[in-house]
């Protein structure tokens, strides 16, 4: 299948397919005469894969590791489960991080008047030194 097939059938763009090619995430695909990428059915399968790893959020580089581990049949479980763990742990902090800036922000919303007037405390608190 070509690229457009290939992205229709795994749920990720043709863009993203490039630069997942680009990157090193995927095998360069096959190429026809005219030199067109041509598509297998396990490209799709492994193009699907990188499509849930990324919508659970893994980076570029546990991705790799990832699908090497998914391609060795012979792996150790509790390889996949550390990679897995650590991303839990990173994903943990980011929310943190994302609740502490969502109640400063609420914090700031509520005590802006939000009038006619010069005074904001939002551009206060953007402006501080601190």
């Amino acid at each position: 299948m070509n690229i457009g097939q290939a992205a229709r059938a795994s749920g990720v763009s043709a863009k993203m397919i490039r630069y997942y090619e680009r990157v090193g995430l995927l095998s360069p695909a096959g190429r026809t005469r005219a030199g067109y990428r041509v598509f297998s059915d396990d490209d799709v399968h492994a193009l699907r894969f990188v499509r849930r790893a990324r919508d659970l959020g893994f980076p570029v580089a546990d991705i790799v590791q990832l699908l090497s581990l998914w391609r060795d049949r012979d792996r150790e479980s509790g390889k996949v489960k550390e990679l897995a763990r650590a991303h839990l742990t990173e994903l943990r902090a980011k929310m943190q991080e994302l609740q502490a800036m969502a109640a400063t922000l609420e914090r700031l919303v509520t005590s802006c008047d939000g009038d006619e007037r010069p005074s904001c405390p939002i551009i206060d608190e953007l402006a501080d030194d601190a």
